[in-house]
């Protein structure tokens, strides 16, 4: 996965490194240029300077300039680079990202994430925050180890459906007493609407209200896989990974179950 805000920061690090030096030698040049023409001009004929010494020390002012120069070409690569990765970007608009993250997308009533434990629990609640910090929604979670899907429909806990926006999702977990609490990573889906770029970075956007570094991307899916979200609320007697079986109908045999992802 890229760090699209390390390139960055390196490169506006350097850059301004690379022009600081530049005039710090500049700077230096000039005084020594002027002290080594003084010199020149009052030294004895009888007893004339060391050409070596001076001539060393321009050569090393010579070797310090390319080295700049190569810094700024560095410089000038690693921009084009990033420009490279936003022009590429843009060829994700209108399809399905995964990206790192607990703020998702509400989108036509629908969102979804995964949540991933390091190991059993005993028992996991996700809670749904809106942008205001109010809690709008609550549902048990899994309790394995691993990665488990979690889809939701947009409705509060009163059953209301919910305007579409950006939702935090939060999955606390309890565990033995003595025992550290299971680490949680949370990743969240969105149809991907647009790409910007500042100073820190690139970023998509996900849906019209949440945000995302191009360099938190996990996954790309095709565009209609987020058409195809189960809104199923999680219960006790779902798959571990979220996914809900459909009973096969009067005469089918069990070979021809079909499962609804």
């Amino acid at each position: 996965m890229v760090d699209i805000s390390s390139i960055t920061g390196t490169v506006q690090s350097g850059t301004a490194e690379t022009n600081s030096s530049r005039q710090t030698l500049s700077a230096d040049m000039n005084t020594f240029l002027t002290l080594l023409t003084t010199q020149l001009k009052y030294q004895d004929p009888m007893d004339p300077m060391d050409t070596a010494e001076f001539t060393n020390q321009l050569v090393q002012y010579s070797s310090v300039e390319q080295a700049i120069q190569t810094n700024e070409k560095l410089d000038t690569l690693l921009s084009l680079n990033i420009s490279n990765l936003g022009a590429q970007a843009i060829s994700y608009i209108g399809k399905t990202a995964q990206v790192l993250g607990d703020v998702m997308p509400l989108e036509g009533g629908k969102a979804k994430a995964t949540y991933t434990f390091d190991k059993d629990v005993l028992s996991s609640t996700i809670t749904i925050k809106d942008m205001n910090g109010e809690v709008v929604y609550t549902a048990s979670g899994e309790t394995t180890a691993g990665t488990h899907e979690f889809a939701w429909d947009g409705k509060d806990k009163d059953g209301n459906q919910l305007e579409d926006g950006a939702y935090q999702i939060i999955v606390s977990n309890k565990v033995p007493s003595g025992e550290t609490q299971a680490t949680v990573i949370t990743t969240v889906f969105g149809k991907v609407t647009g790409v910007a770029s500042d100073d820190n970075g690139i970023y998509i956007g996900l849906g019209d209200a949440v945000t995302a570094n191009l360099g938190d991307i996990l996954t790309m899916r095709n565009d209609d896989y987020f058409d195809k979200v189960d809104t199923t609320p999680p219960s006790g007697d779902n798959d571990s990974d979220g996914d809900t079986t459909t009973p096969p109908a009067e005469g089918e045999d069990e070979s021809d179950k079909t499962t609804t992802a």
